[in-house]
């Protein structure tokens, strides 16, 4: 299996984790590249369903080494109630290495995440408030505290001061909230390099080094493209690269390793938190792929905005990240339904789009009206224990069919259900 980036290609919550989860067996090697615990993804341990927010999914499987890479964002205390619930479980976290390079999310980057939310009032983003943000923040400014500095008391302390002398007056007088002492961050978090010094690695050389052994790694992506911080409907995006380019950057590992880009797309589409949706139901269907669908954040458990397949979204994800294969998931919550629809263009003040408009102000809901095209659903089939294309329903297979033909690239793979048993591969 050669080396793979997968990538939500729609806004997020599109079912990375059970994809991974799946076809992670094939890899020596599991990398996350961006994002932080504002991520959450599902994998099936025995019976039991466990939500990871950090942890690579590769965790999961003796075999495999996870890795967090540098273009994460790492919360100590949440990586270290991840291990516990994993070790607890009976998984083991041996094997898992982190990036002496990535970001640390510090106390007053969570403080100040929620703080400009609420300042932002009916404006919001819909963060996660969990300190992504301003830890990227930090990160970009040069300012940021990092994992190999948690591991020198010396120069954490120094680094700690320089950052407090400015966050605390910004906390103080511009929030008016509690400010934070160096003493008291430092008891907090230096207890962390205890969990974090044995795994703390130079993970662009562990993996490269992999990669001339002939080992093959699976770049697991968090959120989705159209929250890329360039790519996605800013300012109602995440802070990091989504998109597969964020994998070479994230890992420290080139380009030309990467063979296969598998894009994640649901049979219908969702978003969590604010921001212009173009295919959005507001009605019965809404609520009914909603419920059938189990919409809800895993991190947040933030109900999920529903609406029809977008393929031109889809269409420019196929292109920001070169998509090689496609993974449909949640393909029997559309066996509800009568007819399915699917929005092929946009249409705005007399100009059809067909591709993403240059400007995101068309695609708010005042401006922008769905073009779609209609067909016939497989309402009252079970699909769920099918196993192979040709076992699904006529009308469910010419679904598939015309995605493919919408976006232009293969569907692989499809989730008839959410047991990772419930899986049809077709060539991947």
């Amino acid at each position: 299996m050669p080396s793979t980036v997968l990538v939500g290609a729609q806004w997020g919550d599109e079912g990375k984790g059970k994809i991974t989860d799946l076809i992670s067996a094939d890899f020596d090697y599991v990398v996350r590249f961006q994002g932080g615990n504002n991520a959450g993804h599902t994998v099936i341990h025995g019976d039991t369903k466990l939500a990871l927010r950090l942890i690579p999914s590769g965790v999961m499987y003796e075999h495999i080494t996870p890795v967090i890479g540098n273009g994460v964002v790492v919360d100590p205390r949440v990586l270290s109630s991840e291990v516990a619930m994993l070790e607890e479980g009976g998984i083991s976290c041996d094997k898992l290495i982190i990036s002496c390079d990535a970001h640390l999310i510090m106390p007053y980057h969570i403080a100040l995440d929620g703080a400009a939310e609420t300042r932002l009032g009916r404006h919001e983003i819909g963060t996660t408030k969990n300190g992504i943000g301003p830890a990227y923040q930090d990160k970009a400014g040069r300012t940021g505290i990092r994992i190999q500095d948690l591991l020198d008391e010396r120069i954490f302390r120094e680094k700690l001061e320089t950052a407090l002398d400015y966050k605390n007056q910004v906390l103080d007088k511009i929030y008016g909230l509690p400010t934070f002492t160096v003493d008291q961050i430092m008891e907090e978090y230096l207890p962390f390099a205890e969990i974090i010094r044995p795994r703390m690695a130079e993970t662009a050389q562990v993996l490269n080094a992999a990669l001339r052994d002939g080992k093959n790694i699976l770049f697991e992506g968090a959120q989705g493209t159209l929250l890329d911080i360039d790519h996605g409907t800013y300012p109602f995006v995440t802070s990091s690269s989504c998109c597969a380019g964020g994998a070479p950057t994230g890992s420290g590992v080139g380009p030309k390793a990467i063979d296969r880009v598998l894009g994640i797309v649901k049979a219908y589409i969702t978003r969590v938190g604010s921001g212009p949706f173009p295919t959005e139901l507001k009605d019965e269907t809404g609520e009914l792929l909603g419920k059938v669908g189990g919409e809800f954040g895993v991190v947040t458990g933030r109900k999920r905005r529903c609406g029809w397949f977008d393929a031109v979204i889809a269409r420019y994800a196929a292109d920001v990240n070169s998509l090689t294969d496609i993974a449909l998931t949640k393909l029997d919550v559309l066996s509800s339904l009568d007819t399915i629809k699917v929005c092929v263009a946009y249409e705005a003040d007399g100009t059809t789009y067909d591709y993403f408009p240059m400007q995101h102000s068309v695609i708010y809901p005042k401006n922008v009206t769905p073009i779609y095209e209609e067909l016939p659903g497989w309402k009252g089939c079970d699909i769920t224990g099918c196993r192979t294309f040709e076992e699904l329903p006529e009308n469910a297979q010419r679904y598939v069919e015309y995605l493919e033909e919408k976006i232009g690239v293969r569907v692989s793979i499809i989730a008839v259900g959410p047991d990772r048993n419930q899986t049809i591969f077709r060539g991947w």
